[in-house]
């Protein structure tokens, strides 16, 4: 009883939760980039690399998911949508956990790079950090409907205009999120690997 009650309350008032989750989000990002958030533990370089790769791979699994789910409702699999979209957002949340355990813990890298790939990289991770931004609220208000909502009641709400946005928004920050990674973290820190690297190779010869 309880749980259809709430299901109800958020059906009535999308709008609202959807405020006041992407309020919560925005504190707890910006009151980890501010430091005012003693929650983190301390990481060590090794711990920062590990969590960077693995955040990588999370938001390429998420953005796999979007696609599919944008091909699959263009096919009228609302099922197999929805379970995409969900899937995607899952994966997002799990990346914040690990973003905001890598930032809160010191986890700051500058890339090795500098001239026009220097400025390509820094227009790349600006757009990627306000498009991530500017996507929260529709994100969560698309969530908010499609889990509060049936299919044939969706088709009265604002999900479908929503989704759109928050499909574009959100896929364009994963895919610039990937590009950056793979430039700060292989393209010209490639060097720094392969140094770390050469005493075990040299160990098996």
């Amino acid at each position: 009883m309880a749980t259809s009650t709430a299901k109800r309350r958020v059906r009535d008032n999308p709008r609202a939760v959807t405020a006041v989750l992407s309020v919560l989000g925005y504190v707890l990002v910006l009151g980890t980039f501010a430091g005012v958030l003693p929650i983190y533990p301390e990481l060590e370089r090794a711990t920062v690399d590990l969590l960077s790769h693995t955040i990588a791979v999370v938001n390429t699994f998420a953005l796999t998911a979007i696609v599919l789910g944008v091909r699959w409702i263009r096919r009228g699999d609302v099922r197999k949508h929805r379970a995409a979209m969900l899937t995607a957002f899952s994966l997002i949340i799990l990346f914040l956990v690990l973003y905001l355990t890598k930032l809160g813990g010191g986890g700051e890298k500058h890339i090795d790079a500098a001239g026009l790939a220097y400025y390509a990289y820094i227009a790349m991770l600006a757009v990627h950090i306000v498009l991530s931004a500017v996507s929260v609220p529709v994100v969560v208000h698309a969530v908010v409907l499609g889990l509060s909502h049936t299919p044939s009641e969706l088709r009265d709400t604002a999900h479908a205009k929503v989704g759109r946005i928050a499909v574009a928004a959100w896929g364009l920050s994963l895919a610039l999120g990937i590009v950056t990674y793979l430039l700060l973290n292989h393209v010209y820190g490639v060097e720094k690997y392969a140094m770390a690297l050469a005493p075990l190779v040299a160990g098996r010869r």
